[in-house]
């Protein structure tokens, strides 16, 4: 099973995998950990990541980045109205209000959900990680801003969903950071103790969060988190375009904001030279040749201009960390380390900015480019069965109140209550109990709706159907469970009628009774905190009359026991009925239209596949072509004939030209059946180059072998001791096979000396391969017989016998030790393990 996390960042993407006992950053295929966040749409197919950035200029109208904020936003939204201008590509209000992006793809105008160009980036990054981990990647952890609303983590889930993958968490990115730094740690304070509190600092490319977090050992829990969601890289890159388009305005008279390329390249060149500053404090320039109307433009910064003309954007760094510690209630003097991680927080005035503020140096203990997928994917080893990790608990927080609002028929108006505040824990589930005797709907908002980034404070409305009154036409009891999931996603996940039955003393108890005691308990996921408690709104005396909500604590219980004993009174049992809840969610895709937009997801893949294999086919033509075209005027010069090469030279040519007039653009088969083509006369020419290359070795390692058998032979007729064991019939056969081995290569010898290098070759490779292996197999057995063992002479084992081995070797045992069985080791004849011969133990003794 994969383990996989992802860092679905603005402008880059990095993807992480648990295996073999750590986490490993993954390379793509131009072997780069980064992809980036970069989707190209062509005639044919799509480019994704590294490829489709090098078409930004080229194919500057259908390349897509920067969408990562259109993320469950309207096309009337502020922010996506101000992005408008930036943008190279076309966004378009779709039918359901939500921000579309236009492009022209398979020669078509097309209109894209954020969801689905989103899905397609992380399909990118799915077979990344499978062409590395060689298997299937399904389960994962992605990556989002601790400041996302509810629709923007929502529009995430359907984007994974699109793209195949099984997201077991949304991870705020700073909390992800806080995991890659704590769970390695050995020195946090025990639970008992004061935990050490650490502020996580992530500037990126296009936001700025804050969070503070206190760790003890095996725990982590965020106190709060601030955020700038504008303010980042891109900010900065922003400054240094306006000063160079206003000043190549006046120096060369050009208009560069009217020209969408002009402006992309001037950005890219922007970009590089604010890298350039952060480690450079002299003049840098800044140069772009045929620019913009064939002309060159040039100029100059550095890095003390630069930061002058940052100073708005520089006093925005403050802010969030003063507001971080206010919510959480410490002091600087509280905060044992501030970790800094993203591109942004590389550059000089920025890290001394933070680090002035909490008066202590940075660390820069973690990657600042890779700590956000390396957290995602030790949340995904702790949430996956297949890996074993320590034990180690996240609480995160709640980014902004979260209120209900219902109507009060009581009240004769509408209720609300705020259920989740600032930075409450997370996940986390409470009950709410209502009176009502119909149907009922429950209205989710964001209730600081001056702190969201956000323009619509609403989350969604939940409808609890099938509310019924109680037999007695009093209002019934109903339990609703409200819950902040592991995404940050709020819901009403659950609603149940309490029906109150009553009998007297001498009848029998309801089945039910047993459970209706644990119904009064509200069910937590274990992964969730406890309920806190929680204050009634309603005066206990009117419960039954009022139709009005209140919290509950878990485990509660009627409290009876100050009311006086009765006489006999009629017993009360409960029992609950769960009920229906309809949902209309804030821009929620239907599952009808998410399963087409999967479909969708798969035909694109499958075309991209197709293409891919029609280019490779194209290339492997235009290759062959090359490289043949090279070796016939080299290596191949010697065995191919002047009309041949004159005809297939000449096909070579040919095949050139079509390929780039009407050869540019065919199907896979056109291309497969020229280079077969092609093939049918190149590939003669190859294998007598191939063979001649060949064999020569393999004669020599035959004649070799010939020799061998030779000198057997001779030794055998001389009667040679190490061989006067051997059949003379047997040595006939292997002398009679070795003269026919002999007789057979110096035929062949004769005959391919005459033969002309341009035709095909007398004797091939394997031929005299299954020579070799014919000769060795008929002689290797009757050569390699061992020698048979010869009895020691009845006098030298008497001798043996009485006087343990022969030669005296070492101190050897006397004839008492051998009688009885003591073994010989080491120490009583050392010499022998590096004898130079074979020592045999006969009755006793030994026979050397």
């Amino acid at each position: 099973m994969s383990v996989v996390g992802i860092d679905l960042g603005f402008q880059s993407c990095y993807v992480a995998v648990a295996r073999a006992g750590g986490i490993e950053t993954i390379a793509n295929e131009y072997s780069d950990r980064c992809t980036p966040a970069c989707i190209s749409f062509g005639p044919k197919n799509r480019s994704i990541g590294a490829a489709a950035k090098s078409q930004v200029i080229s194919n500057a109208k259908n390349t897509v980045q920067g969408f990562k904020r259109f993320h469950g936003r309207a096309f009337s939204d502020p922010f996506v109205e101000a992005e408008k201008s930036k943008l190279a590509y076309d966004i378009v209000q779709l039918p359901t209000g939500l921000t579309g992006i236009k492009v022209k793809y398979m020669e078509e105008e097309r209109n894209f959900t954020t969801e689905q160009v989103t899905a397609m980036l992380l399909s990118k990054l799915k077979e990344t990680a499978e062409s590395v981990l060689k298997k299937p990647v399904v389960d994962c952890v992605v990556s989002v801003p601790c400041f996302y609303t509810d629709a923007e983590r929502r529009s995430v889930m359907d984007a994974t969903q699109i793209a195949g993958l099984n997201c077991l968490r949304l991870m705020n990115e700073t909390t992800a950071v806080a995991l890659a730094y704590g769970i390695y740690k050995q020195d946090l304070p025990a639970l008992e103790e004061k935990p050490r509190n650490v502020v996580f600092v992530d500037m990126g490319h296009s936001s700025y969060q804050v969070s503070v977090c206190a760790f003890n050992r095996g725990k982590l829990k965020v106190l709060a988190t601030a955020f700038d969601t504008t303010l980042g890289g891109r900010k900065f890159d922003e400054v240094l375009v306006n000063h160079f388009c206003e000043e190549f305005g006046k120096k060369y008279k050009l208009d560069i904001k009217s020209k969408i390329r002009a402006l992309l390249r001037l950005s890219q060149e922007c970009e590089k030279l604010k890298k350039l500053m952060s480690a450079n404090a002299s003049d840098l320039p800044l140069s772009i040749e045929c620019f913009m109307n064939d002309v060159d433009v040039s100029g100059t910064m550095n890095r003390g201009k630069f930061l002058e003309m940052c100073d708005d954007l520089l006093a925005r760094v403050e802010p969030p960390l003063r507001s971080v510690l206010e919510q959480a209630r410490l002091k600087k003097e509280d905060i044992y380390a501030v970790e800094i991680v993203g591109g942004a927080t590389r550059i000089p005035a920025v890290k001394e900015k933070i680090s002035k503020f909490f008066g202590k140096e940075l660390s820069t203990t973690l990657n600042a480019d890779e700590a956000v997928t390396r957290g995602c994917a030790l949340q995904c080893a702790i949430l996956s069965p297949a890996f074993k990790v320590r034990e180690f608990s996240i609480t995160d927080v709640v980014p902004y109140p979260i209120s209900l609002r219902w109507n009060s028929p009581a009240e004769e108006g509408s209720s609300d209550c705020e259920v989740f505040s600032k930075n409450h824990a997370a996940p986390f589930s409470k009950v709410l109990t209502f009176y009502r005797k119909e149907p009922f709907t429950l209205e989710a908002y964001y209730s600081s709706p001056q702190d969201l980034p956000y323009p619509d404070p609403a989350i969604a409305q939940f409808s609890v159907q099938k509310v019924t009154p109680q037999s007695d036409g009093s209002s019934s009891k109903v339990k609703v469970k409200v819950r902040v999931n592991v995404h940050g996603i709020f819901s009403v996940s659950s609603a149940s009628l309490v029906e109150v039955h009553k009998f007297e003393e001498n009848e029998e108890p309801m089945e039910t009774d047993q459970n209706a005691k644990e119904e009064e308990k509200m069910q937590v996921d274990q992964e969730e905190p406890h309920v806190e408690e929680q204050q009634q709104q309603t005066p206990a005396e009117n419960k039954a009359e009022t139709e009005e909500m209140e919290t509950s604590q878990a485990g509660s219980k009627d409290k009876k026991m100050d009311q006086p004993p009765q006489a006999k009174k009629a017993k009360v049992k409960t029992s609950t009925v769960d009920l229906p809840i309809e949902n209309q969610l804030l821009w929620q895709i239907d599952r009808e239209m998410l399963n087409l937009y999967i479909e969708n997801e798969g035909k694109m893949i499958m075309q991209d596949k197709l293409e891919k294999e029609r280019n490779d086919a194209k290339n492997a033509v235009e290759e062959y072509v090359y490289e043949m075209r090279d070796k016939l005027s080299g290596e191949y010069e010697k065995f191919v004939s002047e009309d041949d090469r004159n005809t297939f030279t000449l096909k070579l040519e040919d095949t050139e030209n079509w390929l780039y007039e009407d050869g540019e653009d065919q199907p896979k088969q056109v291309y497969v059946d020229k280079l077969a083509e092609l093939k049918n006369l190149g590939q003669p020419i190859k294998i007598r180059f191939q063979e001649s290359e060949e064999r020569p070795k393999l004669f020599e390692e035959l004649g070799k072998q010939i020799q061998q058998y030779m000198k057997v032979i001779s030794s055998f007729k001389n009667k040679e001791d190490q061989y006067d064991h051997l059949d003379a019939a047997d040595m006939v056969k292997v002398e009679k096979s070795m003269n026919e081995a002999m007789e057979w290569m110096n035929n062949k010898l004769n005959l391919q000396n005459k033969q002309s290098l341009t035709v095909d070759p007398v004797v091939k490779a394997k031929e005299i391969e299954a020579k070799i292996k014919e000769l060795t197999n008929i002689c290797n057995p009757i050569i390699s017989k061992p020698k048979p063992k010869v009895e020691p002479p009845k006098e030298e084992q008497k001798n043996a016998e009485q006087n343990g081995p022969v030669d005296g070797q070492g101190d050897s045992p006397g004839p008492q030790a051998s009688e009885q069985g003591a073994p010989m080791t080491n120490a009583t004849c050392c010499s022998w393990e590096h004898a130079p011969f074979h020592l045999e133990q006969v009755n006793g003794g030994f026979w050397a």
